[in-house]
C-alpha cells in the first residue's frame, strides 16, 4: 500500500478514528490495532513475506528473553549469535545472494573456467533491510546491557512493525520507540495538525518534485547515448532532486502520520542539500542509517580511537558497507566508496565535526563561502549519484566519459524552463524553513489566516494537478 494512493487516503482515516475511539478502554487494545493495521498494509504488498516479517519478530523478541534471563555469558553469547546470524542470514539470502554468486562466476570466467551460476528466481521482501535492522538494534542493545528485553510481544511487535517505518524507514532504536509505545497516550490537536502539514509536504516532495524530476532523469539515463554531455548533467542533477523528494518526502510522511497516533518517530532528514561539505551532507541524509552504523559498526570498530589509519580505515568500511545494504551491484559499492574518499580531507584535517549548526543560522542570505562550499558538496554529491542511479558500472562509466566530453559546452536537449522554476521555488521554501523539523512546520504562521490557508490550498492543488499513476518510492527496493 504506497502512502501516496487512494487505498491509504481510506486505510489511514479509518484507523486513525478507531486508534482514538478506543483510547479511553486500553492501551494495549490501541497497539493491537496498531499491529494488525501494520500486519494489514504490508500484507497488501505480498501477504507471503508477511509470514517473514513475523518470523523475525519472534526470532528477536525470544531471543532478546533468552539473552536478558540467561545466567552466564556463554548461553547469552548463543543466542546472541543466533539471532544475528538467521537475521544477516535470510538478508544474505534474499538481497545478496545472487550477487555473490553471478560474481564468483564472472571471477571464475577470467581464469578460463565458464561457470553457470545457480540463483533464485524470488522478489526481494519489501522492507527486510529495515525491520531487520530493527531487530538487530534491539538484540545488541540487549547484548550490551543498554536495554531489558521486552516482555510485552504486542508492544515489541508494534516496534518493529509500525506501519508509517515499516518499509522504507527511518530505522528505530528500542530506546525511542518502545518507551512511547509503552506509555498511555491522549489525543494533542496541535500535534496532530503538525503532522498533517508535515504529510502534506512529504506528499508534495514526492508527488509534485520527485516524480517530475524521474520523468526527466528516466528518460536521460535510460537513452544516455543519444544525449550530449550537458543534458546528462541535467539528468543528473534531476536524479539528485528525484531521490532526495523521493525518500525525504516518505520520510515525512511516515513521521507526520506517526505524530497522528500521537507518536514521535527519529527525524531521517535535515536539508543535506545545503551542507558544507561531506561530513555536515552524512550528518543530515538519511539520519537514521548514519546514526545506526555509527552506533553498531563505526565505534564497536575502534571509531576515531587509534590513531588516523584506524580512523580512515573504519570510515572506508562503513561507507563500503552502507553502499552495499542498498543494493547487491558494484554501483553501490563504488557510490559508497567515493563518499568515503569525499570525506577523508574532513578526517585528515580533522574538521569533519565542523558546520554543526545550520548554514546562515539567523540569516536570509549565505555568505560566498558558504555559497561556494553548498555548491561544492552538491556537485560532489551529484556526481557520485550517477553510480547510484547507473544500472551498472559499464552503464555508469559512459555517461561520465559522456559528461566530460566537448559536448559538455553544448546547450541541454532537455531543459524544461517551468519546471525548473517550479525546482527553484521548492528550493527556496526549503531554505526559508531550514531552521525547523521540516520546511513548512511553521512557513507562514505569521501571515493573515487567509494567506496561510491559500499556500496550503495551493500545495493541495499541486499535488493533484501533477498526480497521475501511482509511483512507488524508491527506498522500497532497499
Amino acid at each position: 500500500m504506497l502512502f501516496n494512493s487512494i487505498n491509504f487516503a481510506i486505510f489511514l482515516p479509518v484507523i486513525f478514528i478507531l486508534y482514538w475511539l478506543i483510547n479511553k478502554k486500553s492501551l494495549q487494545y490501541q497497539n493491537i490495532l496498531l499491529l494488525v493495521s501494520s500486519y494489514f498494509f504490508y500484507a497488501c504488498w505480498d501477504w507471503r513475506f508477511l509470514f517473514l516479517l513475523i518470523f523475525s519478530t519472534l526470532l528477536d523478541y525470544f531471543t532478546g528473553l533468552k539473552m536478558y534471563n540467561a545466567k552466564n555469558i556463554q548461553i547469552k553469547k548463543f543466542w546472541f549469535w543466533l539471532s544475528i546470524s538467521i537475521n544477516l542470514g535470510f538478508l544474505g539470502v534474499f538481497k545478496y545472494y545472487n550477487f555473490f554468486a553471478e560474481s564468483f562466476a564472472a571471477a571464475i570466467s577470467n581464469f578460463g573456467l565458464q561457470v553457470n551460476p545457480w540463483t533464485l528466481k524470488v522478489i526481494l521482501p519489501i522492507g527486510i533491510s529495515f525491520y531487520t535492522f530493527h531487530g538487530l538494534s534491539y538484540v545488541i542493545d540487549i547484548y550490551k546491557n543498554r536495554i531489558s528485553a521486552e516482555k510485552n510481544f504486542i508492544d515489541y511487535s508494534v516496534f518493529v512493525c509500525f506501519f508509517p517505518l515499516l518499509v522504507a524507514g527511518p530505522i528505530e532504536r528500542a530506546t525511542h520507540l518502545l518507551p512511547q509505545i509503552k506509555q498511555k497516550r491522549t489525543f494533542d490537536y496541535e500535534k496532530a495538525v503538525d503532522g498533517l502539514r508535515q504529510i502534506l509536504w512529504g506528499l508534495f516532495k514526492k508527488i509534485v518534485i520527485a516524480d517530475q524530476c524521474a520523468e526527466y532523469a528516466n528518460q536521460i539515463f535510460n537513452h544516455s547515448n543519444d544525449y550530449s554531455g550537458s543534458t546528462l548533467v541535467v539528468g543528473a542533477v534531476f536524479f539528485a532532486f528525484q531521490i532526495y523528494g523521493d525518500f525525504s518526502g516518505y520520510s515525512d510522511i511516515a513521521l507526520g502520520v506517526a505524530r497522528l497516533f500521537g507518536i514521535e518517530l527519529l527525524r531521517n532528514f535535515a536539508f543535506p542539500y545545503f551542507s558544507r561539505n561531506i561530513a555536515e551532507f552524512w550528518r543530515r541524509w538519511h539520519i537514521s542509517l548514519s546514526t545506526w552504523f555509527r552506533d553498531y559498526l563505526y565505534i564497536p570498530l575502534g571509531g576515531s580511537k587509534g590513531g588516523i589509519y584506524n580512523q580512515i580505515r573504519n570510515t572506508f568500511i562503513i561507507f563500503i558497507v552502507s553502499g552495499f545494504w542498498h543494493g547487491a551491484n558494484w554501483t553501490f559499492i563504488i557510490w559508497g566508496f567515493l563518499n568515503a574518499l569525499y570525506i577523508m580531507p574532513s578526517i585528515i584535517l580533522k574538521n569533519n565535526r565542523n558546520n554543526l549548526d545550520t548554514v546562515a543560522q539567523g540569516k536570509y542570505f549565505p555568505n560566498l563561502k558558504e555559497l561556494f562550499t553548498m555548491c561544492l558538496t552538491f556537485g560532489l554529491t551529484v556526481f557520485a549519484w550517477i553510480f547510484f542511479r547507473a544500472e551498472n558500472l559499464e552503464h555508469a562509466w559512459n555517461i561520465i566519459s559522456h559528461i566530460f566530453s566537448h559536448t559538455l559546452f553544448t546547450k541541454p536537449e532537455i531543459l524544461p524552463k517551468k519546471f525548473l522554476f517550479l525546482l527553484l521555488i521548492f528550493m527556496l521554501i526549503e531554505w526559508i524553513g531550514r531552521e525547523q523539523e521540516f520546511a513548512i512546520a511553521k512557513f507562514g504562521t505569521s501571515f493573515p489566516r487567509i494567506i496561510r490557508w491559500g499556500f496550503y490550498y495551493a500545495i493541495v492543488v499541486a499535488i493533484f494537478y501533477f498526480s497521475g499513476s501511482e509511483q512507488q518510492f524508491i527506498y522500497f527496493q532497499f
